[in-house]
């Protein structure tokens, strides 16, 4: 057997493969998390102002229709204007209406591997991860940051959902509530 200590310290370079293994991921993770609980679950968010699991599904869906791939285009086209649209945060509230939980998850199954399929046909190459668009509030961003910021949006998603989740029995957990780090 081989062990292979990795320096902790340094963190990954941007690699597309890489990014793509996680993003292909996502639906599968959240399907297998999510399908087919009570609404008392899926429902339930923190507070005021705070998301749901099933909000959050609604919000991926709406970035796989509105941000990701579009931007990523954009950046790659031959336009001057690489501006984005701003990104409403908000849209999935009026789309996911009258949807079930699993509906939603469907949903972002099937748009996540038609972007990904896409997204593998761009054929990115090292020097266009450098090409740069322009954020309507951040500025100059490069297609290496934005395709980065789409992974770590999907696991913070995931960190959301489970956060979330855990502090529906908050007070049931009585004293260990000391010991569960994600309960505070």
């Amino acid at each position: 057997m081989i062990l292979i200590f990795l320096d902790n310290s340094r963190h990954m370079q941007y690699n597309l493969t890489q990014a793509i293994h996680i993003l292909e991921r996502t639906p599968a993770v959240l399907k297998t998390f999510l399908y087919g609980l009570s609404i008392e679950w899926t429902s339930s968010n923190e507070g005021p102002d705070t998301w749901s699991p099933f909000d959050i599904i609604g919000h991926l869906i709406h970035g796989e229709q509105e941000d990701w791939l579009k931007r990523s285009n954009l950046i790659l086209s031959n336009n001057e204007d690489k501006t984005f649209q701003p990104f409403d945060r908000f849209a999935q509230f009026e789309h996911s209406k009258g949807k079930s939980i699993n509906e939603l998850l469907d949903e972002f199954e099937v748009l996540r591997n038609k972007n990904i399929e896409k997204l593998k046909a761009l054929n990115i190459s090292e020097e266009q991860l450098k090409l740069k668009g322009k954020h309507p509030v951040l500025g100059d961003v490069t297609l290496k940051e934005l395709l980065s910021c789409w992974v770590v949006h999907d696991l913070g998603h995931i960190s959301q959902i489970s956060r979330v989740m855990a502090k529906q029995y908050k007070t049931e957990v009585g004293p260990w509530i000391e010991f569960l780090g994600i309960l505070k």
